[in-house]
């Protein structure tokens, strides 16, 4: 098959990992990931070298960085988590109404509403493409939209947290490697994923392993965590996923939408800030990790930027997970009740 041409993707790794380790040598927050996705959009764009997707490459990212976050859970982080399950409900449910600020910018510009809606909203970008597709969306730039604001959040939000917001309480005790554990968890969470994955289901390389690990670690209260080394593997090939996305022709490709995307994602996440500014006065809790949990960024990337940080893990996590179900569930209908209530008007 054409996509397992070894000529095509063979250079893409190491690109990445030159990328990562580059910014690793500078400090940057998340090296692995923005080192590599950078590293690979410049060669894409500057050369003719066009990099392709490593085969399964961000599936087996997405595989190591789920067990990673599952193992952040335990009994006691379960209990604050569901003790403050309101507070993660209301903010996931104002990042998820922030997107209508990029709605209105896109028709603004004279974009269908489907369009609009669809490349907007906060959800994943396959999910998201799937449902303007049933919805008669133009599917170049509902993808394009997605892959922007992505790609807006992790260059962004990793480099302004480290360096505008400070890093969180260092942790002093790593949490050990059990390697008979890993042994057990890798497998079971790339069974989950497989069969997420067979029912359509979304994110299933990132869910299934993530379920597995959180699983596992609260019921037997494990306190352990990936060996070095992990984590970055699973940024490097993430991010070198991302970075596949991009290349000239995207960014030269109607640049009014690429600019409107670019300052609704913006005001989305300053939105996102102002609220978590508010519901920390309320709670008391870190308005870092309050603020990572409500940005329109990946799952993923939202939760490694945490970990990097050392901000919770967890909550963010919990965030994320349910802005992701809102926009899943909620997404489609609102949409179609809009079109109802318009064609009534």
């Amino acid at each position: 098959m054409p996509e397992f041409n070894l000529k095509r993707w063979w250079a893409t790794p190491l690109v990445g990992l030159a990328g990562g380790y580059l910014a690793s040598l500078i400090g940057w927050p998340l090296p692995y990931m923005v080192g590599s996705l950078l590293a690979i959009i410049l060669v894409r764009c500057l050369t003719p070298w066009q990099l392709a997707e490593i085969p399964g490459g961000r599936k087996c990212g997405q595989w190591v960085v789920g067990i990673g976050i599952g193992l952040h859970f335990t009994p006691v982080v379960i209990d604050q988590v569901m003790a403050h399950f309101g507070l993660i409900f209301f903010g996931a449910l104002i990042t998820s109404l922030s997107s209508i600020v990029g709605v209105w910018l896109m028709r603004r510009s004279g974009e269908d509403r489907a369009t609009a809606f669809f490349s907007s909203m906060p959800g994943g970008s396959g999910e998201m493409v799937n449902l303007g597709a049933r919805n008669g969306a133009v599917l170049s730039r509902v993808a394009a939209g997605q892959s922007l604001r992505v790609l807006v959040v992790v260059l962004c939000v990793p480099a302004i947290f480290k360096y505008l917001l400070g890093e969180g309480a260092p942790q002093f005790h790593p949490a050990p490697v059990n390697w008979a554990w890993l042994a057990l968890l890798f497998p079971a969470g790339a069974l989950v994923a497989w069969g997420w994955q067979r029912l359509r289901q979304p994110n299933p390389w990132l869910f299934g392993p993530l379920l597995v690990s959180a699983i596992a670690s609260v019921t037997w209260d494990l306190h352990i965590g990936l060996p070095d080394g992990g984590s970055q593997i699973g940024q490097w090939l993430i991010g070198s996923g991302l970075g596949c996305h991009f290349n000239r022709q995207f960014f030269r490709r109607a640049p009014s939408f690429m600019g409107r995307t670019l300052v609704g994602t913006l005001l989305t996440m300053i939105i996102a800030t102002l609220a978590a500014l508010g519901l920390s006065a309320l709670t008391q809790l870190d308005v870092r990790s309050l603020t990572l949990g409500m940005m329109p960024g990946g799952i993923a990337e939202m939760s490694l930027t945490a970990e990097t940080l050392q901000l919770s893990v967890p909550l963010v996590t919990a965030m994320q997970v349910m802005r992701l179900l809102f926009v899943l569930f909620l997404a489609e209908p609102l949409f179609r009740h809009w079109n109802r209530q318009s064609g009534q008007a």
